[in-house]
């Protein structure tokens, strides 16, 4: 088994903007109708509690607390407060160290500054999600009245950046875009200085695809020649950001993709084979799987488990949670045939679904839709590491040739 070493409590249910590719409310999972608005201190404690004897079982010295919603900051500086001096306090009695961050649009730090001061008294870490360019950005993450969000959002990044408030700005999460060009969308968020940069797939299943391709499930691995537009969106900002003559900032699959390449161990799900170590709380206590999977059918998260009723000891020997950590073995037959299995990992578990066959528990046994795009990124990746390490006169890197990556 596997323990859990991030949870992510969705606070809130809801959210005040309306985008348009949102995998929560704009996807097919309905089951956040039927949520409460807010998670209520008893089911805070519950969870703190739960996340205290989870640790104290598994001797977690440490473990990381993830603040989402919907939209987080949307329960108000005071609530947040005590919500997170519950779990502080659960935790801390427990003899277990916690980090708190939280993903947020910002614009509830215009409208509540005392938000900011909750959010220094924890010393919680903060990204923001921004989609590049004005355009971009207003093209997908709408106010409900329809206007762009793009203003209010980079104001709100400006304050989290400013000397005052830097110590809680994580970084900035972007979701691609085909209709962007991919060196403006870095450059653009490249002006708020962020500390990094999350360049984010948008969410999709087999069987409803991203914008701008149509794709048969694979019966092979990659040949090379076919299209691969996020591949290539891909490449063109990874040139941008690995050229430049200094460090400008993180760009967290880039960096993911080269730990792997080179012999080393990912720390997210979205590429390689490290087993999943998060679980989701609701804001009503039920105890869910990333809530990524909630693009592939209504109820794909759920575990039917909660906090009042079973511990996440329970979760981590769940077969929805196993199968989501059994490295090579949760995969499909065309991923094993890849010879860049170990560095893709077959991509996010919630883009392999394809529906069939789901009451056998296979919709997942497939490459990630994205797996052209995947493909040709890496081997650009391997490219470029190998011709970096030329060089610089270093031989050998990666046993001459990445993960058999050939070009």
């Amino acid at each position: 088994m596997v323990p859990f070493r991030q949870f992510l409590l969705k606070i809130h249910s809801r959210c005040n903007l309306a985008c348009s590719y949102c995998y929560v409310y704009e996807a097919a999972d309905r089951s956040w109708r039927d949520r409460p608005r807010r998670m209520e201190l008893p089911v805070v404690r519950r969870t703190a509690r739960r996340i205290a004897e989870h640790a104290a079982e598994h001797g977690l010295d440490e473990v990381v607390v993830v603040l989402h919603g919907g939209e987080p900051l949307l329960v108000g500086a005071r609530h947040l407060d005590a919500l997170l001096g519950v779990v502080l306090g659960e935790l801390a009695g427990a003899g277990t160290r916690v980090r708190f961050s939280l993903q947020t649009n910002g614009l509830r730090l215009l409208d509540e500054p005392a938000l900011l001061d909750v959010l220094h008294r924890y010393e919680v870490r903060v990204g923001v999600s921004l989609d590049g360019t004005r355009a971009d950005h207003d093209r997908h993450r709408l106010l409900p009245s329809g206007t762009g969000s793009w203003e209010r959002t980079a104001e709100a990044v400006r304050l989290l950046g400013s000397p005052e408030h830097r110590s809680l700005f994580a970084g900035l999460l972007c979701v691609v875009d085909l209709a962007a060009d991919p060196v403006a969308t870095y450059e653009a968020l490249l002006e708020f200085a962020p500390p990094r940069l999350d360049l984010l797939l948008p969410h999709a299943t087999w069987q409803s695809q991203p914008a701008g391709v149509r794709r048969a499930l694979p019966s092979a691995p990659p040949a090379g020649g076919e299209p691969a537009p996020y591949g290539e969106w891909l490449i063109a900002a990874f040139d941008r950001w690995f050229d430049a003559p200094r460090r400008e900032t993180g760009v967290r699959l880039f960096e993911e993709l080269a730990v792997l390449l080179l012999g080393g161990r990912a720390a997210s799900e979205a590429v390689g084979l490290a087993p999943v170590d998060l679980v989701v709380v609701e804001a009503d206590g039920t105890i869910e799987q990333a809530d990524s999977l909630k693009v592939a059918y209504d109820g794909a998260a759920a575990t039917g488990l909660d906090v009042w009723r079973h511990g996440f000891g329970d979760a981590a020997v769940h077969p929805s949670f196993r199968a989501r950590q059994r490295g090579m073995d949760g995969l499909g037959a065309v991923c094993g045939a890849c010879p860049l299995v170990r560095v893709c990992g077959g991509g996010l578990y919630a883009h392999r679904f394809a529906g069939e066959r789901l009451l056998q528990g296979e919709g997942f046994l497939h490459p990630s839709v994205y797996c052209v795009d995947l493909d040709r990124l890496i081997r650009h990746v391997a490219g470029r590491l190998r011709a970096a390490a030329r060089g610089l006169g270093v031989g050998g890197v990666g046993g001459g040739a990445l993960f058999g990556c050939s070009g």
